[in-house]
């Protein structure tokens, strides 16, 4: 994708979702993290990308993102990108003509489970499925970028109900 981004993320509440999701491991490092501004290295399954990702207002930001070697990807990942990687599987799945991404995070955020949908335009109307919990949108200790400075086993029971 490349151009922009309008995004909304939820937590989730149930497993409904794993009956017709398929799963991909996914690794991703940053190369710059700068607030919201980041430059992301990211080997999914078998393919891999170099995203760039401007200040975020509302819903959208600035996305450009290219395919990248896989052997170059995971070279950046070990020898380039800050620590701790985000980890995680990527499940995907389809709910009433809407693509829904959902991340089952691993390492040092396991226990966090965020579904993402991206939109055409910020006010577009979606139903939720009955599996989407309360809406983190606006939150940014859900963003991947911070989930590496704050990881989520490092949250204090408030920050994870709050």
């Amino acid at each position: 994708m490349t151009g922009k981004e309008i995004e909304r993320k939820f937590l989730v509440s149930g497993d409904g979702w794993r009956k017709n999701a398929r799963g991909t491991f996914c690794r991703q490092g940053y190369l710059v993290a700068c607030g919201d501004q980041v430059v992301r290295v990211r080997v999914l399954g078998e393919k891999a990308y170099l995203t760039v990702k401007g200040r975020k207002t509302g819903l959208s930001c600035p996305e450009y993102e290219y395919p990248l070697p896989v052997a170059d990807a995971q070279d950046m990942l070990e020898h380039i990108c800050l620590r701790p990687f985000i980890e995680k599987i990527r499940y995907t799945l389809d709910f009433k003509g809407v693509f829904w991404e959902i991340d089952e995070f691993a390492g040092e955020n396991k226990g966090l489970v965020v579904a993402e949908v991206e939109l055409e335009q910020e006010h577009q109307a979606i139903e939720l499925p009955d599996w989407v919990g309360r809406e983190v949108s606006y939150d940014p200790k859900y963003w991947n970028v911070n989930l590496i400075k704050h990881p989520y086993c490092r949250w204090s029971p408030e920050m994870k109900t709050g």
